[in-house]
């Protein structure tokens, strides 16, 4: 069981329907929904984060395990054609909703997190962590700077990237001819990519204009067995 205190805030994975429901409208409220709840809630192990002084919770997410040739049962694989990475040998994880509550803007509650998912790919012997990447809105303009440099140095492996499936989608890849300006890029680029691509992780080559979510994402994958030696010595240094 999953179970890290650091500082001002715990991270836990969710026992019984009570925290399940918690987590559900911390992510309705984030998502701008009425309620956000659906199949893949039942399968999955729900990690919440409490500040410990207000037990207020300020984050959440979850994770579904996988094995390469399951993956067309990943939230995913409705969005993205995955068969490249039913080839992959070791274990997955999927990680899913992940959101912090709107009035929260302390750092630490991604380090922790992070520190919990680490936990939790060490304790399972995970090797692929996955899942999609939002952008806010489904405008494209002003993330063209962060598509041009996710295209430029963050591409999936040709064996392992996932082909279009939606119908709507924004084929950055093909279609971006820009150098970028890596500040804006930077700017723009949503934390939790950001601490993807700080761990070697790597994107689809188009983005999926989800309009039920009000999102643009792209699938992001990341090997464990590829995230440089510094950065998995940090996260373990969370996870303790």
């Amino acid at each position: 069981m999953i179970s890290l205190h650091r500082g001002r805030y715990a991270a836990s994975a969710a026992t019984g329907d009570a925290p399940v429901a918690q987590a559900q409208a911390l992510r309705a409220l984030c998502f701008g929904k009425d309620a956000d709840a659906d199949t893949f809630d039942a399968l999955c192990t729900h990690i919440l984060i409490h500040e410990v002084a207000t037990d207020r919770l300020v984050a959440c997410f979850r994770m579904l395990p996988l094995t390469g040739p399951e993956i067309s049962r990943s939230y995913s694989a409705q969005y993205y054609e995955l068969s490249g990475l039913a080839s992959f040998e070791g274990k997955m994880v999927e990680m899913g909703r992940f959101c912090v509550h709107p009035d929260c803007h302390d750092p630490d509650v991604l380090r922790v997190a992070w520190g919990a998912m680490t936990a939790y790919v060490d304790r399972e012997g995970v090797e692929m962590l996955f899942g999609c990447s939002s952008f806010a809105g489904t405008e494209t303009e002003e993330y063209l700077d962060a598509f041009a440099v996710l295209k430029a140095r963050h591409l999936a492996p040709k064996r392992w990237l996932p082909r279009v499936k939606a119908p709507d989608v924004f084929r950055f890849a093909a279609k971006l001819r820009r150098k970028p300006d890596l500040k804006k890029a930077m700017l723009r680029m949503p934390p939790l990519l950001k601490t993807y691509l700080l761990m070697g992780g790597w994107v689809s080559d188009h983005a999926v204009v989800d309009r039920q979510m009000n999102t643009l994402h792209v699938f992001t994958g990341v090997e464990i067995g590829a995230i440089p030696p510094a950065r998995k010595k940090l996260l373990r240094s969370v996870a303790g």
